[in-house]
């Protein structure tokens, strides 16, 4: 009988590349790499019953893969596609459980604040959607479109008539420009505010330093030694910080703070100091702005928004301390905490750069066009109706 001989193949320059990428990847799968390498043979001539024993292969496996590869080139090298199991499940329940996961649990009457997958697929076999269901497959469903029902993020509705104003006169202050003017060189802004409740937690066990693939380790056991207020001025165009620890927040120590600022040059001589503050019960409403402006006649009290703090860059310092300084919580007693913080203000000083803000008005006004399409869109139909007429 008359012996088949092998199908000769010729690769290209490009296809011996990505070939002997194929054969040669630590990250190819290893059929692929088989594939890749009984073409390589092949195009060196060499015959199918030598490829088959170099590669401890079957002839026929050799054969299939060369034949292929002249036949389809690159392309035919891939699994042929497989009409594989049938499916388990309908379109119309997978979109059934995706629309059950996009409900609150208590509208379909389920006693629970949020949904999980097992849940969801303990749901779904009550409301006969299905008969049977698993975790698993529901956490792929869900996975396609995206959804995390078990997550939740909170907001706040903006509820500050005066918002935009208000917002935009801290944003002015930002820029150096206050009622359409631009600052003087003996004018600054000062934002200020308490980080409230900083613990000493003293653990049972000392804390182990990190090692060798080791984390830091701390003890979760403690002994709690009080709490103390943690009160800063940050002057944002200097980059300078001014803290002081009090025993609780109030009127009184907010005054403290301000006339730290305020008996220290540049700004004991300056023309206007502004102090951009919240609207905390230590410095709220027309009261505080007289007050501080009847103790220092050059200071200008400047509220954010109501539910606005995120526009006090002094939060971003706050953030700074709880990383840098606080958490682990470690420490001994309030006057180990008192001399960290005192400390760490000096280390800040000495490298500080002032923050790259770059919230501008017309980002403000971009936000409050968005909140108020949703406010229409939120509306029922007969409110959307009169608000648009």
């Amino acid at each position: 009988m008359p012996v088949c001989s092998a199908v000769p193949v010729e690769l290209t320059a490009s296809e011996r590349h990505r070939l002997k990428k194929m054969a040669y990847g630590h990250k190819t799968p290893h059929q692929a790499r088989q594939r890749a390498t009984i073409v390589l043979l092949a195009a060196r001539g060499r015959g199918n019953a030598r490829i088959a024993a170099e590669n401890r292969l079957h002839v026929d496996t050799v054969r299939r893969w060369r034949g292929r590869f002249a036949a389809g080139r690159m392309p035919a090298l891939d699994d042929r596609k497989r009409s594989g199991r049938p499916p388990t499940f309908t379109a119309l329940q997978t979109a059934e459980v995706k629309a059950l996961a996009c409900q609150l649990p208590t509208e379909s009457g389920a006693p629970l604040s949020r949904w999980s997958c097992p849940e969801l697929a303990r749901e779904a076999v009550t409301q006969a959607i299905t008969d049977t269901i698993s975790a698993s497959t529901v956490r792929r469903w869900l996975k396609d479109d995206a959804l995390k029902p078990w997550q939740h993020r909170s907001w706040i509705f903006i509820r500050d008539p005066n918002f935009r104003a208000t917002a935009q006169r801290v944003l002015d202050l930002y820029a150096r420009i206050f009622d359409g003017a631009p600052l003087g060189e003996d004018e600054y802004v000062i934002s200020a505010d308490e980080k409230t409740s900083i613990q000493a937690r003293c653990r049972c066990h000392p804390t182990l330093a990190p090692g060798q693939a080791r984390a830091m380790r701390v003890n979760h056991t403690c002994g709690r030694g009080g709490a103390l207020a943690y009160l800063a001025a940050y002057d944002i165009h200097r980059a300078e910080v001014f803290g002081r620890c009090e025993q609780t927040t109030g009127i009184a120590p907010f005054m403290k703070l301000v006339e730290q600022v305020m008996t220290s040059e540049p700004y004991a001589n300056a023309k206007r100091v502004f102090f951009i503050v919240d609207n905390g019960s230590s410095h709220r409403g027309k009261s505080a702005i007289d007050h501080l402006a009847a103790r220092f006649p050059n200071a200008v009290l400047v509220h954010t928004p109501v539910h606005a703090s995120w526009l006090n860059q002094i939060e971003i310092f706050f953030s700074t301390v709880q990383r840098k300084v606080v958490t682990p919580n470690d420490f001994t007693d309030l006057d180990q905490v008192r001399d960290r913080l005192r400390r760490f203000e000096g280390r800040y000083n000495a490298t500080a750069q002032p923050f790259q803000w770059k919230f501008t008005t017309s980002d403000l006004d971009d936000l409050l066009a968005r909140l108020d399409r949703h406010a229409v869109t939120d509306l029922p139909e007969e409110s959307s109706t009169a608000l648009a007429a």
